[in-house]
């Protein structure tokens, strides 16, 4: 029985630590077929076993580089050098082959898999086939990401000589890489993922059509990205809607003591995540909450705070309140001064899952921290891949590049459904963007659907202020106003990203995938180089130049 497709533990120092080929779970080609359908189960199951490894750096390659936290003093030595982009040393963060090993397990699989083989007229790995794909793309993606250019190695590497021969190959881009994937996946968006009698393992999978649209977003190839995300999202059979009682409010026009605190990592609105282990003795466990909060394992010592950029970025917001007179509706704007907290002001999710306190009885002399921290957001079991807020930002950031920013506005203010569509997106727009925007009327009505800024920053679609930017005086044609309106409905949106996904390991990859559209390293470094409040020059200056935010390849 096949434990792992082609697993790998031990690095190859002769193949500069890239590609690995040995390891006691390996089976090689002479020993194995995947033949029979419990290699299925153990195969695809030795490929998340692998994905364990590389869970927690994805959210902190893409969390501790970015504006949105500082590390503590007492952070590892390894994540202070990551936020300070100081790659001299070795990093337990930088080990490429953790990622090349669940590569080349899907790569095994893919090579192996009998698929011609059926049962009742039904090809049995199909299910395997098209979900181990995902896995290699989604894979690849965090991989391109992190290094900017990889070797792309689409066949299982056996040896040690079929290992430095990719390792010695040409290297390809983040679009490059993007659009190979692409063509690979496409074929393959609607087969359904796996489903095992007895193992709960839907949310294991990588949904294939919102990977389909993450890459045609950093392609550059909006329509295409517009087209899968709503497809995903208002899937005839599962339609994603967002959960409206997931949001954080004041709930009172005259008292602004204390919110509600509602808005957290919702598991309703968890679609995919890399389960990990809850005990050391069964295998990886996720250091996430050791990082971010106070245990009992750390003393108390958390390595991570929000930073002053995101508590800023927090408090800039405006708090709209709409509220029922005896004669009228009403609409208030909450106050930004006189708040008992500062982390009450303007949108309240920070305020939701944070949380810091000191204890002023502890024994000066002990080994635990008086000052300990909570963030609600992370979770030990589960890494999250997937969650239905940013895939709906990522929507609109396609809808909105694609060329059209009132449609994207519907997502960000008022919700998505076919009556706020044709109230708020004009005719020519409309007719243009309808086959994205429109979705199943039966389960996406009006009082169902919220625009996202609402989940913290109180009735949006109230808020005169918060919407689709106009020039101040008229310009000389519609395209030129559509031209004016993109990047700044795009701002809009990278800001609600962060204001939606803080701690999550979005932001800096968000930042990038803007900065390299825009040709312009700025929109990364200056506020990533700002994140302590005060620019930091030679923070600044380093990060102007692109090849720093990517993590050095072994040699």
């Amino acid at each position: 029985m096949l434990v792992v497709g082609c697993g790998t533990t031990a690095a190859l120092t002769s193949c500069s630590d890239i590609l690995e080929t040995e390891s006691e779970l390996v089976e090689y080609e002479k020993d194995n077929t995947l033949n029979q359908p419990t290699d299925s189960v153990y195969s695809v199951m030795g490929i998340v076993n692998k994905m364990q490894y590389i869970a927690d750096r994805i959210v902190l390659l893409g969390e501790v580089r970015s504006d949105l936290v500082n590390v503590t003093e007492a952070a590892s030595a390894d994540l202070k050098r990551l936020a300070a982009f100081d790659f001299s040393q070795s990093n337990k963060y930088n080990e490429v082959s953790a990622y090349y090993a669940v590569i080349n397990n899907c790569n095994y699989y893919l090579a192996h898999v009998d698929t011609a083989l059926q049962r009742r007229g039904k090809k049995v790995f199909a299910n395997e086939y098209a979900a181990v794909k995902t896995f290699r793309a989604w894979t690849y993606l965090e991989l391109v990401k992190a290094y900017g250019e990889v070797p792309l190695v689409t066949t299982p590497m056996m040896t040690e000589r079929e290992a430095a021969a990719a390792v010695a190959g040409p290297r390809s881009d983040i679009k490059t890489v993007c659009n190979f994937f692409i063509n690979d996946l496409t074929p393959y968006a609607y087969v359904d993922i796996p489903n095992y009698r007895g193992l709960v393992m839907d949310e294991f999978f990588i949904p294939t059509r919102a990977l389909l649209g993450d890459l045609c977003l950093w392609a550059g190839r909006y329509e295409e990205a517009a087209k899968w995300y709503s497809d995903y999202l208002n899937d005839r059979n599962d339609p994603i809607i967002l959960n409206q009682s997931n949001r954080s409010t004041w709930t009172s026009p005259t008292s602004f003591t204390t919110p509600t605190r509602r808005y957290s990592l919702s598991s309703a609105e968890t679609l995919s995540y890399i389960p990990m282990e809850t005990r050391v003795f069964d295998g990886i466990i996720s250091d996430l909450p050791n990082i971010y909060n106070s245990t009992t394992d750390n003393r108390y010592f958390f390595q991570m705070v929000p930073s002053t950029g995101l508590k800023r970025l927090s408090a800039s917001q405006n708090y709209t309140l709409a509220y029922q007179t005896t004669t009228s509706v009403d609409t208030i704007a909450v106050p930004h001064t006189g708040m008992s907290d500062e982390l009450y002001v303007g949108d309240l999710r920070l305020c939701s899952v944070y949380s810091q306190y000191t204890s002023g009885s502890q024994d000066p002399y002990s080994e635990y921290s008086s000052t300990q921290q909570t963030i609600d957001k992370i979770r030990g079991g589960q890494v999250v891949t997937y969650r239905s807020p940013m895939v709906y930002l990522r929507f609109a950031e396609a809808l909105n590049r694609a060329g059209y920013p009132q449609s994207a506005m519907l997502i960000l203010k008022h919700g998505l459904c076919n009556e706020n569509a044709k109230k708020y997106v004009d005719t020519l727009e409309y007719a243009a963007s309808k086959q994205y925007i429109t979705f199943d009327e039966t389960i996406f009505k009006r009082e169902n659907v919220r625009g996202i800024h609402t989940r913290g920053s109180g009735d949006a679609e109230c808020d005169t202020l918060y919407d689709v930017p106009l020039p101040a005086t008229p310009l000389a044609t519609r395209q030129d106003t559509i031209a004016y309106q993109i990047p700044l409905v795009e701002d809009m949106i990278i800001n609600e990203m962060a204001l939606e996904g803080f701690f999550e390991g979005y932001r800096f990859y968000d930042l990038m995938r803007v900065a390299l559209r825009r040709d312009d390293p700025a929109y990364l470094a200056d506020p990533v180089s700002r994140r302590n409040g005060e620019s930091d020059p030679a923070l600044r200056s380093l990060l102007l130049e692109k090849k720093n935010w990517f993590l050095p390849l072994p040699q």
